[in-house]
């Protein structure tokens, strides 16, 4: 199915980007009129993707962030946050709740799972040393079912 509409945006793995990461995206969807608790969920999402990004994927050094941002007939969005890391060994075993390559650094091990709530399907694919691409999708509701 071809999309309607979409952006791309690129910028470097630092923590100040994270912000600027949500917002964007945000604003791109802001033309289908989400309710405020869908725009929170994308915004939740797409913040923990691109943290993952900037703590495990590229751990000390500075890469770069990609997000491809889609709208969808029947107001389908699909957000896609890559980078070209470090990769994920076993992603079966990163999407577990609690489990991080950082226990040392107080890190909750959740934010796969944080991601999964907060959009109606995610996928990851990831290969060792090349880098990984989480694909977050979220149906928004219809103006007629807010009522």
């Amino acid at each position: 199915m071809k999309s309607e509409n979409q952006m791309k945006v690129s910028f470097q793995s630092l923590s100040v980007n994270e912000g600027f990461a949500r917002v964007a995206v945000a604003s791109f969807i802001s033309s289908l009129d989400p309710t405020a608790a869908e725009i929170a969920d994308i915004k939740t999402a797409v913040s923990e993707a691109v943290t993952n990004c900037i703590v495990h994927a590229y751990r000390d050094t500075i890469g770069t962030i990609t997000i491809h941002t889609k709208i969808y007939p029947n107001r389908r969005v699909v957000v896609t946050i890559k980078d070209k890391g470090c990769g994920i060994e076993d992603i079966e075993k990163a999407i577990e709740p609690l489990f991080t390559t950082l226990p040392d650094e107080e890190r909750s091990g959740l934010g796969f799972s944080v991601m999964q709530s907060f959009t109606d399907k995610m996928r990851v694919r990831s290969k060792v040393g090349k880098g990984t691409s989480v694909v977050l999708e979220k149906i928004l509701s219809k103006k007629a079912e807010r009522r």
